[in-house]
């Protein structure tokens, strides 16, 4: 379940995967009835895959769930169940006519964030079987490979899915806007700024660590305005594992 967004809330920055996200869900809401309502939104971890999505999960009243690695086909539709204000009762057969009632229904899209443990634990079929019989749009949030691995397990899903779009990494307009998010009343001049998207390989969840470092520094030593002359030689998290020390 997302948590509801307060309006004019300022905790989601409109980063680039932001609008991307929230024009695909516009694309498969409104799309032509003809057609299939499956797409993908994927790309490698640390984009803000999950963070776009919450954003387009409240501007749309969409349905989310976020799948896990251990469940199985009765796991799922406990799940989605209870997401939709259903009781789970009986055997995954007893469970999944009254999914489709609902989300048939309400035509409200459903999200399915870490859909890569959909097909890695083989039960894609159930969810092409909700998706066929309630035309529901649903939106699958995955990694990088998440379409070539839909290729390889099931073909006939693969045929269903009306649009795939992949994350981007962030750009100096991104990182902008995340330095005004995570270090309000602090500049933070364009060379450090520079330094941090560059070590962050563009990865939103990368850069937000920095300028929360960069944040905690700045308040700590009184600058109003930090670049890399104030920041000095002081580490940056790249993600990289740190190397060994000598015994």
């Amino acid at each position: 379940m997302v948590k509801a967004l307060p309006e004019n809330d300022q905790t989601l920055a409109p980063i680039a995967n932001v609008h991307l996200f929230s024009e695909l869900m516009d694309r498969v809401v409104n799309r032509d009835q003809r057609f299939p309502g499956l797409v993908t939104f994927h790309g490698f971890s640390g984009l803000g895959k999950s963070w776009s999505a919450t954003k387009g999960a409240n501007i749309h009243q969409a349905y989310y769930l976020e799948a896990g690695e251990s469940w199985t086909k009765a796991k799922f539709c406990k799940s989605l169940s209870m997401e939709l204000g259903l009781v789970p009762r009986g055997t995954i057969a007893d469970m999944v006519d009254p999914i489709i009632d609902v989300l048939g229904q309400s035509q409200r899209p459903l999200i399915i964030d870490e859909a890569d443990y959909i097909f890695t634990r083989r039960y894609h079929e159930l969810l092409r079987e909700i998706h066929d019989k309630s035309w529901t749009p649903i939106i699958l949030i995955g990694e990088e490979l998440l379409p070539s691995k839909i290729a390889i397990i099931s073909e006939r899903f693969h045929n269903r899915v009306l649009d795939w779009v992949e994350a981007r990494p962030a750009d100096q307009k991104d990182a902008e806007l995340l330095a005004v998010l995570y270090c309000r009343n602090i500049e933070v001049r364009p060379d450090l700024l520079d330094r941090i998207l560059k070590l962050s390989e563009g990865r939103i969840r990368r850069i937000s660590i920095n300028l929360a470092r960069v944040n905690e520094y700045a308040k700590v030593s009184g600058y109003n305005s930090i670049g890399l002359k104030e920041w000095g030689t002081r580490e940056l998290f790249s993600g990289r594992q740190p190397p060994r020390r000598a015994a």
